[in-house]
């Protein structure tokens, strides 16, 4: 037997010794919570009672809150917390703000109100919201004379909207509503592909239910009516809906963000000058302009920022992500989110990104710290929300190119990230202060952590 074969056997001993074979198991989702918490910790963990113990550490002590957090999502078995923190003194058009921000990267916070302090110096962050408008689309395949389907779409459009009217009565009254049905051809990209391009507004609420609720209708009414319509053919009249749904890319749902002050302000280090820094920061942002490994980065660090209180006020920071990365790719090459710029000794920095938010239903009404972030906030409507995410996302990239561009940017991560290492070292609280007092003056590289520690107890 080659050796190979054997290496496969033994580790195929190895793991049933260690893992045994573990059945499929039927109607999980019809358990007790203890239910599930016993069965996952027996089947799937090397220490049952550990790993029981573990998971009821994190349930919620009220009893109303833990059945909240229950229902949010099917098969829930414990609660994974993240750390809330607040970055204060954002000053955003002259109204002073503090951000709740929910992350577990070290650092984040730190360098957001770094920023936020730094610019309350400078006139603040200036903002303004752009467009509001959000979209739907209902895909299908028509095979036939598209001159027909544009004269039956014509025909439609009508009953279209006020076949969803019961739907739209509401937030009618709120202000929003659908603002537009198009037709668009898309079988040059795909063999007799189109859609229903709908555009939305929907004030304070994000929409989606709002939104996907209307595209339903739309399908169902625009495939009945097709079968009626007498200039198509029994073939065309035969229109297949694929699907219906919202678009988390909303390049007119936009919002922009900007600080300015003179070159000679930007005085951030006794080691480099106005003048230079103002230069390397311009000269950094048209880097991630142009090259997409950095742009990457670079727009990660924004979203370090952006995620952090879209969490933390209940929002969905995944159909952000997706809508922002395609709105830095919009001119077919992956590029920064934000520019900096400096004319007639003046320089700026902006953002200027799609963003739909909301501020009413969904986990902003229910979850209690959501509701206290919205509260910290002073309450914000949907748009004034955009802003304040557009701020949190300008602040932290303008943090992270100044550590770039000045020390590097693992001197302050590292300094914040020390008490992660300190505690997986299982440093005592005297042992952290020594440590904290000792890093203050040297580089917390990890293994100048480690060497520091490992002296320190011995």
């Amino acid at each position: 037997m080659s050796i190979t074969r054997l290496f496969r056997v033994y580790t195929y001993l190895y793991r049933q010794t260690r893992y045994p074979m573990i059945s499929p198991i039927e109607g999980f989702s019809k358990l007790t919570k203890e239910e599930k918490v016993d069965w996952i910790s027996e089947k799937y963990t090397q220490n049952k009672n550990a790993s029981k113990a573990l998971l009821k550490t994190y349930w919620n002590t009220d009893a109303g809150v833990q059945k909240l957090h229950d229902e949010f999502i099917e098969n829930t078995i414990s609660n994974y917390y993240l750390p809330l923190g607040v970055a204060p003194n954002f000053l955003i058009n002259d109204k002073l703000y503090a951000l709740p921000m929910a992350i577990e990267e070290s650092s984040v916070v730190a360098a957001a109100s770094k920023a936020a302090k730094f610019w309350l110096e400078r006139g603040g962050f200036k903002t303004k919201v752009l467009g509001t408008e959000k979209v739907g689309q209902v895909h299908f395949m028509f095979t036939g004379d598209t001159g027909k389907l544009r004269s039956f779409f014509q025909k439609v459009k009508p009953k279209l909207l006020q076949s969803a009217s019961s739907i739209t009565k509401n937030m009618e009254k709120r202000g929003g509503g659908v603002t537009d049905i198009v037709l668009r051809d898309q079988s040059d990209l795909l063999d007799n592909y189109f859609q229903l391009h709908c555009t939305f507004e929907t004030r304070d609420a994000m929409g989606a239910n709002f939104i996907n609720s209307c595209l339903e209708q739309f399908a169902s009414t625009f495939k009945e009516e097709a079968k009626a319509y007498t200039d198509f053919t029994e073939a065309e009249k035969d229109i297949e809906i694929v699907m219906s749904i919202l678009s988390n890319y909303v390049p007119d749902c936009l919002v922009r963000a900007e600080v300015s002050c003179p070159v000679k302000e930007l005085l951030v280090s006794d080691s480099i000058s106005a003048q230079e820094f103002a230069q390397k920061m311009v000269r950094a942002v048209a880097i991630a302009k142009v090259e997409p490994h950095r742009a990457v980065t670079h727009n990660k660090g924004i979203m370090n920022g952006i995620d952090a209180v879209i969490l933390a006020t209940g929002n969905d920071f995944r159909a952000v992500e997706a809508g922002m990365h395609a709105y830095a790719a919009r001119n077919g090459r992956y590029s920064s989110l934000t520019d900096a710029a400096v004319e007639n000794g003046i320089f700026s920095f902006s953002i200027e990104i799609p963003l739909a938010l909301g501020t009413v239903g969904g986990l902003t009404s229910l979850h209690p710290l959501v509701k206290w972030s919205l509260e910290v906030l002073q309450h914000p409507s949907a748009e004034e929300l955009m802003q304040i995410v557009a701020v949190a996302g300008l602040a932290q990239n303008f943090a992270a190119v100044r550590s770039l561009v000045t020390t590097g940017i693992q001197e302050g991560h590292m300094k914040m990230h020390l008490l992660n290492i300190l505690n997986q070292l299982g440093a005592t609280n005297t042992e952290k202060k020594t440590l904290i007092e000792h890093f203050k003056k040297n580089t917390a590289t990890h293994s100048a952590v480690v060497d520091a520690f490992e002296k320190l107890r011995n």
